[in-house]
Protein backbone atom coordinates (compact mmCIF):
# COMPACT_ATOMS: atom_id res chain seq x y z
CA UNK A 1 0.00 0.00 0.00
CA UNK A 2 0.98 3.50 -0.88
CA UNK A 3 0.65 6.76 1.23
CA UNK A 4 -1.01 9.45 -0.20
CA UNK A 5 -1.07 13.08 1.57
CA UNK A 6 -4.67 14.26 2.32
CA UNK A 7 -6.48 16.73 0.13
CA UNK A 8 -9.17 18.44 2.45
CA UNK A 9 -9.86 18.82 6.00
CA UNK A 10 -11.31 16.82 7.20
CA UNK A 11 -11.61 18.34 10.87
CA UNK A 12 -11.40 21.42 13.25
CA UNK A 13 -10.41 20.80 16.11
CA UNK A 14 -10.61 23.61 18.19
CA UNK A 15 -10.04 25.32 21.95
CA UNK A 16 -12.61 26.43 24.39
CA UNK A 17 -12.06 29.30 26.47
CA UNK A 18 -10.83 31.89 24.51
CA UNK A 19 -11.13 30.49 21.08
CA UNK A 20 -14.74 30.08 20.64
CA UNK A 21 -16.25 30.63 24.54
CA UNK A 22 -15.35 33.39 27.53
CA UNK A 23 -13.47 35.91 25.24
CA UNK A 24 -10.36 37.24 26.88
CA UNK A 25 -9.90 34.05 28.32
CA UNK A 26 -11.19 35.44 31.73
CA UNK A 27 -13.03 32.56 33.52
CA UNK A 28 -9.82 30.39 34.76
CA UNK A 29 -7.30 33.21 34.98
CA UNK A 30 -9.62 35.17 37.75
CA UNK A 31 -10.60 31.92 39.87
CA UNK A 32 -6.41 30.97 39.71
CA UNK A 33 -6.17 34.43 41.48
CA UNK A 34 -8.59 33.58 43.84
CA UNK A 35 -7.65 30.12 44.78
CA UNK A 36 -3.92 31.13 45.99
CA UNK A 37 -5.52 34.28 47.91
CA UNK A 38 -7.84 31.39 49.68
CA UNK A 39 -4.24 30.78 50.89
CA UNK A 40 -3.55 34.17 52.04
CA UNK A 41 -1.25 34.15 48.67
CA UNK A 42 -1.32 37.23 46.16
CA UNK A 43 -1.03 36.46 42.68
CA UNK A 44 -1.55 39.16 39.67
CA UNK A 45 -4.06 38.48 36.84
CA UNK A 46 -1.29 39.01 35.13
CA UNK A 47 0.87 36.23 36.36
CA UNK A 48 -1.80 33.48 36.60
CA UNK A 49 -2.22 33.97 32.58
CA UNK A 50 1.54 32.98 32.33
CA UNK A 51 0.94 28.90 32.12
CA UNK A 52 -2.61 29.01 30.22
CA UNK A 53 -3.74 26.42 28.09
CA UNK A 54 -2.00 23.79 29.99
CA UNK A 55 -4.02 21.32 32.18
CA UNK A 56 -5.17 23.21 35.91
CA UNK A 57 -3.18 21.03 38.11
CA UNK A 58 -0.14 21.23 36.24
CA UNK A 59 -0.87 25.17 35.51
CA UNK A 60 -0.86 25.47 39.40
CA UNK A 61 2.32 23.84 39.70
CA UNK A 62 4.05 25.54 36.78
CA UNK A 63 2.81 29.15 38.95
CA UNK A 64 4.49 27.95 42.12
CA UNK A 65 7.70 27.46 40.77
CA UNK A 66 8.01 30.91 39.25
CA UNK A 67 10.55 32.53 41.35
CA UNK A 68 9.11 35.42 42.85
CA UNK A 69 5.70 33.09 43.41
CA UNK A 70 7.77 30.44 44.94
CA UNK A 71 9.33 33.14 47.18
CA UNK A 72 6.28 34.56 48.14
CA UNK A 73 5.63 30.90 49.50
CA UNK A 74 8.50 30.61 51.36
CA UNK A 75 7.74 33.73 52.86
CA UNK A 76 4.46 33.01 53.68
CA UNK A 77 4.74 29.37 54.67
CA UNK A 78 8.39 28.29 55.61
CA UNK A 79 9.19 26.24 52.92
CA UNK A 80 8.59 25.89 48.73
CA UNK A 81 5.30 24.21 47.61
CA UNK A 82 5.24 20.77 47.39
CA UNK A 83 3.12 18.58 45.12
CA UNK A 84 1.09 18.11 48.20
CA UNK A 85 0.24 22.07 48.20
CA UNK A 86 0.07 21.96 44.61
CA UNK A 87 -2.69 19.87 45.09
CA UNK A 88 -4.72 21.72 47.98
CA UNK A 89 -4.53 24.96 45.83
CA UNK A 90 -6.06 22.48 42.60
CA UNK A 91 -8.40 21.11 45.15
CA UNK A 92 -9.55 24.93 46.36
CA UNK A 93 -9.84 26.19 42.64
CA UNK A 94 -11.94 23.06 41.42
CA UNK A 95 -15.24 24.31 43.29
CA UNK A 96 -14.39 27.81 42.45
CA UNK A 97 -14.17 26.85 39.10
CA UNK A 98 -17.21 25.28 39.04
CA UNK A 99 -19.32 27.76 40.52
CA UNK A 100 -18.09 30.47 38.14
CA UNK A 101 -17.15 29.36 34.74
CA UNK A 102 -21.01 30.51 33.70
CA UNK A 103 -20.20 34.20 34.58
CA UNK A 104 -17.39 34.24 31.68
CA UNK A 105 -18.75 31.35 29.11
CA UNK A 106 -20.81 33.17 26.72
CA UNK A 107 -19.75 31.96 23.09
CA UNK A 108 -17.49 34.81 21.21
CA UNK A 109 -18.87 36.75 18.70
CA UNK A 110 -18.89 35.14 15.35
CA UNK A 111 -17.90 31.95 16.53
CA UNK A 112 -21.42 30.10 15.83
CA UNK A 113 -21.57 31.36 12.21
CA UNK A 114 -17.49 30.13 11.58
CA UNK A 115 -18.58 26.74 13.11
CA UNK A 116 -21.83 26.84 10.35
CA UNK A 117 -19.29 27.40 8.08
CA UNK A 118 -16.82 24.61 8.74
CA UNK A 119 -19.51 22.15 8.91
CA UNK A 120 -20.58 23.33 5.29
CA UNK A 121 -17.67 22.08 4.05
CA UNK A 122 -18.18 18.90 5.84
CA UNK A 123 -15.60 19.31 8.54
CA UNK A 124 -16.19 17.68 12.16
CA UNK A 125 -15.79 19.90 14.73
CA UNK A 126 -13.23 18.05 17.66
CA UNK A 127 -12.55 20.00 21.30
CA UNK A 128 -10.45 20.29 23.99
CA UNK A 129 -9.18 22.18 26.90
CA UNK A 130 -7.12 22.99 29.86
CA UNK A 131 -10.33 22.47 31.89
CA UNK A 132 -10.97 18.70 33.76
CA UNK A 133 -13.67 16.96 33.17
CA UNK A 134 -16.01 18.29 35.77
CA UNK A 135 -15.59 22.03 35.09
CA UNK A 136 -15.91 20.96 31.12
CA UNK A 137 -18.74 19.62 31.79
CA UNK A 138 -20.32 22.76 32.69
CA UNK A 139 -18.69 24.52 29.99
CA UNK A 140 -20.05 22.09 27.85
CA UNK A 141 -24.04 22.41 28.68
CA UNK A 142 -23.63 26.14 28.62
CA UNK A 143 -22.52 26.03 25.17
CA UNK A 144 -24.94 23.58 23.88
CA UNK A 145 -27.77 26.06 25.61
CA UNK A 146 -26.26 29.09 22.90
CA UNK A 147 -26.53 26.83 20.27
CA UNK A 148 -22.46 25.31 20.31
CA UNK A 149 -22.64 21.24 20.01
CA UNK A 150 -19.32 19.99 18.80
CA UNK A 151 -18.81 16.28 17.54
CA UNK A 152 -16.30 15.50 20.56
CA UNK A 153 -14.83 17.05 23.65
CA UNK A 154 -11.87 16.18 25.38
CA UNK A 155 -11.04 17.33 28.84
CA UNK A 156 -7.55 18.04 30.67
CA UNK A 157 -7.91 14.53 33.00
CA UNK A 158 -9.31 12.30 30.59
CA UNK A 159 -6.02 11.71 28.76
CA UNK A 160 -2.85 11.00 30.38
CA UNK A 161 -1.25 13.42 29.71
CA UNK A 162 -2.25 17.08 28.73
CA UNK A 163 -0.98 20.05 27.08
CA UNK A 164 1.73 20.98 25.28
CA UNK A 165 1.19 16.94 24.50
CA UNK A 166 -0.38 15.75 21.41
CA UNK A 167 -3.15 13.68 23.77
CA UNK A 168 -6.03 15.51 23.77
CA UNK A 169 -6.15 16.23 19.99
CA UNK A 170 -5.03 12.91 19.14
CA UNK A 171 -7.78 11.48 21.23
CA UNK A 172 -10.30 13.56 18.82
CA UNK A 173 -8.72 12.03 16.05
CA UNK A 174 -9.49 8.59 16.96
CA UNK A 175 -13.14 9.08 18.39
CA UNK A 176 -14.17 11.73 15.04
CA UNK A 177 -12.54 8.96 12.52
CA UNK A 178 -10.62 11.05 11.27
CA UNK A 179 -7.89 9.39 8.19
CA UNK A 180 -4.59 11.37 8.69
CA UNK A 181 -3.70 14.12 11.30
CA UNK A 182 -2.64 16.11 8.34
CA UNK A 183 -6.24 16.44 7.77
CA UNK A 184 -6.73 18.63 11.05
CA UNK A 185 -6.49 21.94 11.91
CA UNK A 186 -5.89 22.98 15.51
CA UNK A 187 -7.58 26.44 16.42
CA UNK A 188 -6.02 27.93 19.83
CA UNK A 189 -5.04 31.51 21.71
CA UNK A 190 -2.18 29.96 23.83
CA UNK A 191 1.29 28.66 22.93
CA UNK A 192 0.82 24.84 24.93
CA UNK A 193 -2.26 24.53 22.74
CA UNK A 194 -0.85 25.62 19.64
CA UNK A 195 2.10 22.80 20.66
CA UNK A 196 -0.43 20.32 20.99
CA UNK A 197 -1.54 20.66 17.38
CA UNK A 198 2.34 20.55 16.18
CA UNK A 199 3.25 17.84 18.10
CA UNK A 200 0.47 15.69 16.62
CA UNK A 201 1.25 16.38 12.96
CA UNK A 202 -2.04 18.83 12.03
CA UNK A 203 -2.07 22.29 10.90
CA UNK A 204 -2.33 25.05 13.77
CA UNK A 205 -3.87 28.42 14.06
CA UNK A 206 -3.09 31.07 16.62
CA UNK A 207 -5.79 33.41 17.92
CA UNK A 208 -4.32 36.67 18.38
CA UNK A 209 -7.34 38.72 20.11
CA UNK A 210 -9.74 36.59 21.80
CA UNK A 211 -7.74 34.89 24.11
CA UNK A 212 -5.32 34.96 26.78
CA UNK A 213 -2.20 36.98 25.11
CA UNK A 214 -4.58 40.46 24.47
CA UNK A 215 -6.93 39.56 28.26
CA UNK A 216 -9.52 42.50 27.23
CA UNK A 217 -13.08 42.04 27.28
CA UNK A 218 -15.15 41.96 23.85
CA UNK A 219 -15.94 46.05 24.31
CA UNK A 220 -12.58 46.85 25.23
CA UNK A 221 -10.98 45.10 22.50
CA UNK A 222 -13.30 47.24 20.23
CA UNK A 223 -12.22 49.90 21.86
CA UNK A 224 -9.06 49.55 20.32
CA UNK A 225 -7.63 51.96 17.69
CA UNK A 226 -6.24 50.77 14.49
CA UNK A 227 -2.62 51.50 15.65
CA UNK A 228 -3.04 50.06 18.85
CA UNK A 229 -4.69 46.33 17.21
CA UNK A 230 -1.49 46.66 14.77
CA UNK A 231 0.81 47.55 17.64
CA UNK A 232 -0.81 44.78 19.35
CA UNK A 233 -0.75 41.93 16.74
CA UNK A 234 3.25 42.58 16.49
CA UNK A 235 3.63 41.84 20.34
CA UNK A 236 1.31 39.00 20.09
CA UNK A 237 2.75 37.54 16.82
CA UNK A 238 6.56 37.55 18.29
CA UNK A 239 4.61 35.96 21.99
CA UNK A 240 3.49 33.10 19.46
CA UNK A 241 6.81 32.77 16.94
CA UNK A 242 8.28 29.90 19.30
CA UNK A 243 5.13 27.82 19.15
CA UNK A 244 5.37 28.39 15.79
CA UNK A 245 1.61 28.40 14.56
CA UNK A 246 1.40 27.96 10.70
CA UNK A 247 -1.43 30.63 11.11
CA UNK A 248 -2.18 33.98 13.09
CA UNK A 249 -5.46 35.67 12.96
CA UNK A 250 -7.64 37.74 15.00
CA UNK A 251 -10.12 35.73 16.35
CA UNK A 252 -12.34 32.90 15.01
CA UNK A 253 -14.36 34.52 12.15
CA UNK A 254 -11.50 34.38 10.30
CA UNK A 255 -10.66 30.91 10.33
CA UNK A 256 -13.03 30.36 7.43
CA UNK A 257 -10.54 31.48 4.60
CA UNK A 258 -8.03 30.44 6.67
CA UNK A 259 -9.32 26.69 5.37
CA UNK A 260 -9.85 27.56 2.22
CA UNK A 261 -6.26 28.04 2.16
CA UNK A 262 -4.77 25.41 4.02
CA UNK A 263 -7.02 22.80 1.22
CA UNK A 264 -5.34 24.76 -1.40
CA UNK A 265 -2.05 23.86 -0.12
CA UNK A 266 -3.32 20.09 0.60
CA UNK A 267 -4.31 19.77 -2.76
CA UNK A 268 -0.78 20.26 -3.96
CA UNK A 269 0.91 18.00 -1.36
CA UNK A 270 1.98 19.91 1.38
CA UNK A 271 1.85 18.42 5.07
CA UNK A 272 1.92 20.45 7.77
CA UNK A 273 4.31 18.71 9.57
CA UNK A 274 6.88 19.85 6.56
CA UNK A 275 6.40 23.46 7.45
Amino acid sequence: MQYHNPKRLQAAILDWAGTVVDFGSFAPTRIFVEAFASFDLQISLEEARGPMGMGKWDHIRTLCNEPQIAERYQQRFGRLPSDEDVTAIYERFMPLQIAKVGEHSAVIPGALETIAALRAQQLKIGTCSGYPKQVMSKVVELAAAAGYKPDHVVASDEVPKGRPSPAQALANVIALGIDDVAACVKVDDTEPGILEGRAAGMWTVALRFSGNFLGLTWDQFNALSPEQLEAERLRIDALFAASRPHYLIDTISQLPAVIEQINARLALGETPQAL
